[in-house]
C-alpha cells in the first residue's frame, strides 16, 4: 500500500453481497442436555426451501457510495450489463474526475473474458494488476 491519499481518493470499488431473507444458510449446532432436544430454547425456526435471498451490488469510494443495484437474474450473466449501465455514471456522481481506478476482486464473474474486454476498451482503460483487476480510466 505504497500509494498516497490522493491516489485512494480516485479509486472506485465494487462488490456484491447475497442477503438471506430468513436466517442464514449455515448449519447451526446447539448443546443440550439429555431429554431437552425439542425444548423451544434449543430449536430454531426454519422456512422450507431456505426462505429466499436477494443479491445486491454496488460501488463505493472515499467520496461516498452509489445506489445499490438489485440483481434479478444470475450475477455471472448480468455483471457486464450492470457495469455498462453504472460504472462511468457512478464515477461521475462520486466526483472522481477524468482519471480514476476501478478496483474489483478476483471473483470469477469479474474475470470473464467479455467483462475484461469491455473494461479494457472503455475510455482508454488499462489493466494494472492481474491479481486484483485494477483498471485505470484516463
Amino acid at each position: 500500500m505504497d500509494k498516497d491519499k490522493t491516489f485512494w481518493r480516485k479509486v472506485l470499488w465494487s462488490d456484491e453481497t447475497k442477503i438471506e431473507l430468513f436466517g442464514h444458510n449455515a448449519q447451526q449446532c446447539v448443546w443440550r442436555r439429555k431429554g431437552e432436544a425439542f425444548n423451544p430454547k434449543n430449536t430454531t425456526p426454519t422456512v422450507k426451501h431456505g426462505g429466499g435471498s436477494i443479491m445486491l451490488w454496488g460501488y463505493f469510494s472515499a467520496n461516498g457510495t452509489c445506489a445499490l443495484q438489485r440483481v434479478n437474474g444470475i450475477m455471472k450473466e448480468d455483471y457486464l450489463q450492470i457495469l455498462q449501465d453504472n460504472l462511468k455514471s457512478s464515477a461521475r456522481r462520486l466526483g472522481l474526475g477524468r482519471s480514476w481506478v476501478f478496483q474489483q476482486d478476483n471473483n470469477p464473474k469479474h474475470t470473464l473474458k467479455v467483462v475484461i474486454e469491455w473494461l479494457n476498451h472503455v475510455d482508454n482503460a488499462e489493466e494494472t494488476s492481474p491479481c486484483q483487476k485494477a483498471i485505470i480510466f484516463n
